[in-house]
């Protein structure tokens, strides 16, 4: 089966998770995978599913508003004010989908940094021999069925480089990181790439077109655009009300 290329959408923060969990969950093409790259209708951030809001709300810039929701994946505080962000689903049996949450971490990684080496921009990943755990931080090189929910230590997401994330070779600044989750359809992967930490432009539609083939070329298929899935109306309301909720928002 191809890599299913969505159209690009602006949405909001709740919307725009909701429909990421949805084409984990609803699919047409459950076993086509499939990737989207997406913008925001206004100034947002998310944070990860088990982050406590007390924190994300003390962390967040002072004196201004945003678009706020509670992701259906792990990870950080993640500031999409600048960003270019993208989501993945590998359906459940692919070859990537059963390996260990790092590898399935580095491996897309490593095709998004190559696509920016292809734009100059010197990216790389992090690698495991200058990786450290923070003393407060879980070991990511812990085997994948320990949490299915295999997520990035919980903090703020650009503010320092984890494993396997991708930085930039010169400053040594993080350029991009994720989150994943798994469940019986297949992952979930969230990503966000920071542009400051660039240092330089980016050419949005060459990297989408670059980052997209290394990435049919890692799930061995080609890429190909496809129209937007024929999901459930009512149910892509529902979920955006409930990850739009109060409740939801402040869940922990």
């Amino acid at each position: 089966m191809p890599l299913d290329l969505l159209p690009t959408r602006v949405a909001s923060a709740a919307e725009n998770m909701a429909i990421d969990f949805l084409l984990l969950q609803r699919y047409p093409k459950e076993t086509s995978p499939r990737f989207r790259h997406y913008g925001w209708r206004s100034p947002a951030f998310t944070f990860g599913y088990s982050q406590k809001i007390e924190f994300v709300r003390a962390a967040l810039p002072p004196g201004e508003t945003f678009d706020l929701c509670r992701r259906p994946t792990g990870g950080g505080i993640v500031d999409h004010r600048d960003d270019w962000t993208f989501s993945l689903v590998i359906p459940r049996g692919h070859p990537l989908e059963d390996v260990r949450a790092t590898q399935s971490y580095r491996e897309i990684h490593e095709c998004l940094a190559a696509a920016l080496r292809r734009q100059a921009i010197p990216a790389l990943t992090k690698n495991a021999d200058s990786y450290a755990p923070a003393p407060d931080s879980p070991d990511l090189r812990r085997p994948r069925h320990t949490d299915r929910s295999a997520a990035l230590p919980a903090g703020i997401c650009f503010e320092r480089a984890e494993l396997f994330d991708v930085v930039h070779e010169t400053s040594g600044e993080k350029i991009a990181g994720a989150a994943q989750k798994r469940n019986k359809h297949g992952l979930l992967f969230q990503g966000s790439l920071w542009r400051p930490a660039l240092k330089q432009p980016l050419d949005d539609d060459a990297l989408f077109e670059e980052f997209t083939s290394l990435l049919a070329q890692l799930l061995g298929t080609t890429a190909q655009p496809c129209p937007w899935p024929d999901l459930n109306e009512d149910e892509v309301s529902g979920l955006t009300e409930q990850y739009a909720s109060l409740e939801w928002l402040e869940a922990r």
